[in-house]
Order: structure tokens, then C-alpha cells, then sequence
């Protein structure tokens, strides 16, 4: 049996769960605890999963714990002084300082101050971009300026050395031929920080302009439609394919099919989804920001937030044909596992 390891998740969404899930099943070698709590109460999964895991941390001390950055290590450590000494490493799926809020939330510094003090209380620091990385650093900067007093200097050029990008790795999606160019896929939570409004906007400039295109509306959304959603179904339905949060199966077949597929997101630390649509060969049109500007070249990329650029690209590509695919395979499992075997196996 390989290195003892905690693998600690203290929010597991889909994407959270998906990479727990490959990278214990990718590394049967390591002698994996594995602690996950739901994907659900954001605000006291990232306060409180010290007192929920109070009482259920193994006897034995690991050789490695690898946290989300949803998990408050600092006081995790404060709280099992036997884990002091063990190496650490503290995974970014996201950070809170570039974590747009929504109207409905408490606009809080209390989220970044947990992740700051686990980058500080950890041994390394992995982010799944380069976008993701260097926002946080630029949030800790500006986050400490504006503190009155006593703020030691350094702090993020402290953390910046201890830092590395290590993406989630890509199941690629194998074209199964038919494809249909004219096929636009969404497949995003249908929630504010993806930024459907955005997208509904810009797919009904392109139908009133009198463009042929089909959609497949895919992706998680809550039981009562929102507003977005009900507006494309309303003025667009003759045009809809699909819609639903599908099966894998299910899902991934219609992605091989599609032409093009689009985010409008105001975050996105890696764009999973994206990733995906495009290894089937889908061409990527998003946003010139966040992680994708490391991700396409710029002949894929629209003025961020601007649905009138959207709609222009959409309908460019649509009369004049799709421009080549993008080639995505530097995110494949292949690629990306001997980076994290390197990781769990101590080298």
C-alpha cells in the first residue's frame, strides 16, 4: 500500500465530486480517507466543516492531506494538533476573490479570510488555472491593503512560491460523426454567475435577424424555469433539441453532435463544460476573460458581458461557416496524470 492520504472536500458539486472521485480511482496505489461533505449551505460548509469533521478524522495521522479550498484547514489544524506537522497541500477549484456575488447573498470578506488562512496554514498551494492562481493573489493583495493595521508584508509573494497549476483533468468526448454545425449547446448551471440572461439575449437577436440554428439547453437548473430559460423556451421553443439535465450518456452524445457551444459566465476558474464540448470537436465561443483567455485563442473570445458581441460572433460563424476546432488535449486525463501522480506519490 502506497502513502497514507486524507483527501478532504468539504463542498462536493459535481465538479468537486467528479475529481475526488478520478483522482482516488486514478491512484488505487495511495492508502486514500476520504471526507466530503454535501455540495449544499455554502456559507456553513465553508465556516463550519471543522465541527462537522470534530469528531470523524481517522485515529491514524496520514503522510498528505489534500484539501479543497472550501476546507477551513487553518482551524482544522488548530483543532487536531497532531496534524501539524503533516504535509499539506490545499487544492483552488475556485477562491472567494473572484467569486462574484449575488444579489441574494451577504457580501462577506469572512469566505476569503478562511481560504487565506489556509494558504498560509499549507504546505502547497494548486490552482486548476493560471487565472485561478493569479486572482487569488491579486485578491490577498488587495484584500490586506485595505486592513488598518499590523498586516506583515509579503504575504502574497509568501504564498506565490508555494504555488502551482494543476488542472482537472478531461474525459474527452470521442465525435461520433453527424454533426450538426448549426447546433448551439448550452450546458451550464442556469444561475447568475453563468450569465443566462446574457445568452438568452443574444440567441434571439440571432433568431430575429433571421439565422437557422438549433439549441440544446443542457445543464443544471432549479424546478421552476428561470427567467432565461422560460424566455428561450417561449420565443425559441421551435428551435430547442434538447433540454434538461441529462444522464452522462445522454449528455455527452449530445456534445459530440454539436457545432458550437457557448458560455457567457461572469466566473469560471477552469470551464469544464467547455473543455468537454470542444474535445468533441464543438468550437469554444466565450468570453474574453477569466481563464478562458489561457484556454482559446482570440478568434474564439467576445467582449465579456456583451450579448450584441455574442450575437454578432454567433451569427458570423453560423453564415460563414465554423471556424477549425480547437485542440484541448493538453487537459486530457494522459496529460494531466503524471503531474498529479507526482503529487500523491510524494516525488
Amino acid at each position: 500500500m502506497g502513502r497514507r492520504i486524507w483527501l478532504l472536500s468539504a463542498y462536493r458539486a459535481d465538479s468537486h465530486g467528479a475529481w475526488a472521485d478520478w483522482l482516488v480511482g486514478s491512484h488505487p496505489e495511495a492508502d486514500w480517507r476520504r471526507l466530503e461533505l454535501p455540495g449544499r449551505h455554502f456559507r456553513w460548509r465553508i465556516r463550519g466543516n471543522p465541527l462537522s469533521w470534530l469528531d470523524a478524522l481517522p485515529a491514524e495521522v496520514p503522510e498528505l492531506i489534500l484539501a479543497t479550498s472550501m476546507v477551513d484547514l487553518a482551524t482544522l489544524k488548530g483543532l487536531h494538533p497532531r496534524l501539524a506537522g503533516v504535509q499539506t497541500c490545499y487544492y483552488f477549484h475556485e477562491n472567494q476573490f473572484a467569486y462574484p456575488v449575488s444579489a441574494r447573498q451577504v457580501d462577506s470578506v469572512d469566505p476569503q479570510m478562511v481560504q487565506l488562512y489556509g494558504a498560509l496554514a499549507a504546505d502547497r498551494l494548486l490552482f486548476n488555472s493560471v487565472f485561478n492562481r493569479d486572482s487569488f493573489l491579486a485578491g490577498v493583495r488587495a484584500l490586506l491593503d485595505h486592513l488598518p493595521d499590523r498586516v506583515p508584508g509579503g504575504i502574497a509573494a509568501r504564498l506565490a512560491e508555494k504555488s502551482a497549476v494543476c488542472p482537472v483533468p478531461i474525459v474527452p468526448v470521442t465525435p461520433r460523426g453527424g454533426r450538426d454545425e448549426r447546433l448551439v449547446v448550452w450546458n451550464h448551471r442556469w444561475e447568475y454567475d453563468k450569465d443566462p440572461e446574457c445568452f438568452a439575449e443574444a440567441v434571439i437577436e440571432v433568431a430575429r435577424r433571421g439565422i437557422d440554428f438549433r439549441l440544446a439547453l443542457l445543464g443544471p437548473r432549479p424546478a421552476a424555469a428561470p427567467p432565461a430559460l422560460a424566455r428561450i423556451r417561449e420565443r425559441l421553443g421551435g428551435r430547442v433539441v434538447a433540454d434538461g439535465c441529462l444522464a452522462a450518456a445522454d449528455y455527452r452524445q449530445w456534445l459530440s453532435r454539436a457545432g458550437i457551444v457557448v458560455s457567457t459566465a461572469r466566473h469560471e476558474f477552469q470551464g469544464l463544460a467547455v473543455l468537454e464540448a470542444a474535445s468533441g470537436g464543438a468550437r469554444p465561443l466565450v468570453p474574453d476573460a477569466l481563464c478562458y483567455a489561457e484556454q482559446y485563442p482570440a478568434a474564439y473570445r467576445y467582449s465579456a458581458g456583451d450579448a450584441g458581441a455574442l450575437a454578432d460572433a454567433l451569427a458570423h460563424w453560423l453564415e460563414g461557416g465554423l471556424p477549425a476546432a480547437v485542440d484541448v488535449s493538453s487537459w486530457y486525463d494522459p496529460s494531466l496524470l503524471a503531474v498529479w501522480r507526482r503529487l500523491v506519490s510524494g516525488n
